[in-house]
């Protein structure tokens, strides 16, 4: 990871839509010490990215087409341990949070957030500090005060195969997506139901969608 030095700080950008990517790369580089090295659109793209431009700071949706960010985020950080990520995104679930801070994200943003707070966040996990929007904060402080989620028991690796089973890929376009076996995806799969209680695989769909996975 390079140091942060006078000249700014490298940002990777990775987002499924060019027009948000766009906006943001002007937001960004308008501040003088931001500076976009590279972009992508998936997150097999990310890794690449990632490995050929080394950012400073990585910031990327965590829902996008394929493997989501979660994958994008385990694999960029099984690399460099100490790869700093911001996830900004759409997504405000308080178990999609837990698990992309589980994954090795260094902060989280979502998309609601004036540009000031990404700018300001950007710059906090820079400098190796943890930043959340101000309505992640309060979610997660909510969510620590409840009963928790079906969900709060599985993993990021478990989350991010139920997202994608409930949005309707196969088994065998799970593993393709995130580079398994068929044979763990299945695994995987008999693990999701037991740690949810679910009995059928459309009380898992519900149980994802309640928690906000996916969309019925």
């Amino acid at each position: 990871m390079n140091e942060i030095t006078a000249t700014g700080i490298s940002v990777l950008l990775v987002d499924d839509h060019p027009i948000v990517r766009q906006g943001y790369r002007r937001v960004l580089e308008s501040q003088g010490d931001l500076h976009v090295v590279a972009e992508a659109d998936n997150a097999a793209d990310a890794y690449s990215a990632f490995k050929a431009s080394d950012p400073d700071v990585v910031v990327l949706d965590i829902s996008m087409p394929g493997a989501s960010g979660l994958e994008a985020i385990r694999n960029i950080r099984a690399r460099s341990p100490r790869a700093r990520i911001l996830v900004f995104t759409m997504h405000n679930e308080a178990v999609l949070v837990k698990a992309a801070f589980s994954a090795g994200a260094s902060g989280f943003v979502t998309k609601s957030s004036e540009p000031s707070a990404v700018v300001s966040a950007i710059r906090s996990v820079a400098r190796g500090e943890r930043a959340m929007s101000d309505d992640i904060a309060h979610i997660l402080a909510e969510d620590s005060l409840s009963a928790g989620s079906a969900l709060d028991q599985l993993g990021e690796r478990e989350i991010e195969i139920l997202r994608q089973f409930a949005g309707g890929a196969t088994t065998e376009q799970i593993a393709a997506h995130l580079n398994l076996s068929v044979k763990t995806v299945q695994n995987y799969h008999y693990l999701i139901k037991t740690k949810t209680g679910a009995r059928t695989d459309a009380q898992l769909v519900r149980l994802a969608a309640n928690c906000g996975l996916t969309k019925i």
